[in-house]
């Protein structure tokens, strides 16, 4: 069984697996559209968001992320977990996609489990500018962590593992926020200065 994972899965999987490779799955865009008041905080985390239109076509919209491969023992107990953390925690529902690995070598696509946030979840949240997206991210973690590493990490994997991928939505959100950052942080020094 292969698992699609877009966000915190892609350095954070959390259970055991054979292999993995990095690719995309069509037809779906990554949003921070969804809420979480339970792994990263009360306010927005990113999950992938709804097909656009026309999805499958020239054009259309890619999510970029890892998928795993599970075998034998492993099948059951990640799909325990995931089910827990991403249905019943998190609402999200389950899907089977094409999955294209980034390394071609002749491959056909990978069918793929993967876990979408949809308008029908309860924590949807939906459009918001990437200024006030990053201003929740900010002030939001959880049990998981905070919501900046959960940004940065996403933004870091995408810069290094896929270069050629273009995802203006995330890089418009941690571009926000760094420039929002250097204001919430003074110290006494700068107060005397100013």
């Amino acid at each position: 069984v292969w698992i699609f994972g877009y966000g915190s899965l892609v350095w954070r999987p959390g259970f055991e697996f054979t292999s993995r490779k990095v690719g995309f799955i069509r037809g779906y865009s990554r949003r921070f559209w969804q809420g979480d008041t339970f792994h990263r905080g009360s306010e927005r985390m990113v999950r992938a968001g709804r097909p656009r239109r026309g999805a499958g076509g020239r054009g259309a919209a890619c999510t970029w992320g890892v998928a795993y491969e599970v075998r034998g023992e492993q099948i059951a107990a990640s799909l325990q977990y995931l089910n827990m953390r991403e249905a019943v925690l998190g609402g999200y529902d389950t899907k089977l996609v094409k999955f294209h690995p980034q390394e071609k070598d002749g491959e056909e696509p990978i069918l793929a489990l993967v876990y979408i946030a949809t308008p029908q979840n309860p924590s949807y949240l939906g459009p918001a500018s990437e200024e006030d997206i990053a201003a929740q991210i900010i002030v939001s973690s959880g049990c998981a962590g905070h919501n900046i590493e959960y940004l940065l990490r996403l933004a870091d994997f995408m810069r290094y593992f896929c270069p050629q991928a273009e995802d203006k939505h995330l890089f418009s959100i941690e571009e926000a926020l760094i420039s929002i950052l250097p204001c919430l942080y003074y110290t006494e020094d700068s107060l005397e200065e100013s």
